[in-house]
């Protein structure tokens, strides 16, 4: 049951949607209510403009209202081509999929799957991965996310680190980080080794984020991702990049794996590849993905309308260079954090790709409390990471060099703030988080 005093305080819209929609499918940190939202700034009940340093957990990748979504949603709907692809094929969906093929490097023939988001692109990749293969095993990293369906969820490290039951199949490694990255690396590598040595012509895919996002924005070492690819491929194991989260753009190169100067077998999308609209895709072998007809079926899978949506979401990113853009605005944001660092005890670490960026805390309670005064402010953030002790940086790809320094201030301010006691364990208390 909601607590009485929070939904007496919240705002009309907060207190509505707590009377009918489910809490399964909230996350609260504070009452964030909104109406609209434009460019990087969404508008509360009652008309105040905040400043989303979210993106709405990286979705929004161009922003709110962009006009070459809201252009190529309105055209695509006034001439409606359908709605999926289970029994029909569309203009839409088919561009789409050659674009995705045309921007993401591969070899040999590849196809694409469309789907709603990114936990069943990683479900069906699975899926369609065991089935080409014959092979039941799959590896993933502890501190992994790699989607909430029941499928995408028991082969995520995070959630069965926190005790969701595992896939019978999964076996999970340790993700080299910190400052001990590098011997780590070596340790894990060791363990791989092992592992395919035992059974490895039964494993049939490693799922990995090329930044471990949820997990608490963890980069890894120089040289880790190409030394597990290699391995991988002399096993005869897939490497599948999940790239839902930091992918297209986000880290200052189109696919956060080309940092690595790796190209994997699978590459998955969702989130910002809609920019905001629900979609998702895998690109990958064809020997892989034609593997057998309707075997991934989604009635509305291959959307005309949210597929004409990642079509100006792709063609704006490339275009306009939003990766560069998101290479330049990460340096002005990073060099601030590392600012804010050298002032605030609280500030731990800064690290992270672009704008991908983490800032840890001392303390989970201390992050609650940042997020909830940078929200006060006209900030929003969110935390990240097992202990929910990193703030999450991932603004829209188009977040201006001012608006950077806007939310640097109200950041500054907000852990001055809570370093100062404005934020009581009960506030933050009165929001599930994680």
């Amino acid at each position: 049951m909601p607590d009485p005093q929070l939904v007496q305080d919240a705002p009309a819209l907060y207190r509505r949607e707590q009377a009918v929609l489910a809490a399964t499918q909230r996350l609260r940190f504070f009452p964030l209510a909104v109406v609209a939202g434009e460019g990087c700034r969404l508008v509360e009940e009652g008309g105040r403009r905040v400043l989303d340093l979210s993106a709405s957990w990286a979705i929004a990748s161009l922003g709110y209202g962009h006009p070459a979504v809201r252009d190529a949603v309105s055209r695509a709907m006034s001439a409606m081509a359908g709605v999926g692809l289970v029994s029909t094929c569309n203009v839409e969906a088919v561009q789409l999929a050659e674009a995705l093929l045309a921007c993401t490097p591969g070899t040999g023939e590849r196809r694409v799957y469309l789907g709603h988001s990114g936990s069943d692109a990683n479900e069906a990749t699975v899926r369609t991965i065991r089935r080409a293969t014959g092979r039941p095993g799959v590896l993933a990293f502890h501190g992994s996310y790699h989607g909430g369906l029941a499928g995408s969820s028991q082969f995520s490290g995070l959630m069965v680190d926190a005790g969701e039951q595992a896939d019978g199949d999964l076996s999970l490694l340790p993700y080299p980080s910190g400052p001990s990255a590098a011997e780590d690396a070596q340790a894990t590598l060791t363990q791989l080794d092992a592992l395919l040595e035992q059974r490895g012509d039964t494993i049939a895919a490693l799922l990995c984020e090329p930044i471990v996002s949820d997990g608490g924005v963890l980069v890894p070492p120089p040289g880790f991702l190409a030394a597990v690819h290699e391995r991988l491929t002399s096993a005869g194991v897939l490497l599948v990049c999940d790239e839902v989260k930091v992918g297209l753009g986000r880290t200052g190169l189109l696919h956060a794996f080309q940092h690595e100067g790796i190209t994997p077998d699978v590459v998955t999308f969702g989130k910002a590849l809609g920019g905001g609209l629900p979609i998702s895709a895998a690109v990958g072998p064809a020997h892989v993905f034609d593997t057998a007809e309707a075997f991934t079926m989604l009635g509305t899978a291959g959307n005309p309308v949210a597929a004409a949506a990642a079509g100006a979401v792709l063609r704006t990113i490339v275009e306009e260079d939003l990766a560069g853009a998101a290479a330049a605005r990460g340096d002005q944001l990073r060099a601030g954090l590392e600012q804010l660092r050298s002032r605030h005890p609280a500030v731990v670490d800064v690290r992270g790709r672009g704008l991908s960026l983490g800032v840890q805390l001392g303390a989970t309670s201390t992050a609650a409390k940042v997020c909830y005064r940078a929200w006060e402010l006209g900030l929003v953030l969110y935390p990240v990471g097992p202990d929910s002790d990193v703030l999450e940086i991932t603004p829209p790809l188009v977040i201006s060099p001012a608006e950077v320094e806007e939310a640097l201030a109200l950041l500054d301010q907000a852990l001055a703030d809570v370093e100062a006691g404005a934020v009581s364990d009960e506030t933050v208390g009165r929001y599930q988080g994680w």
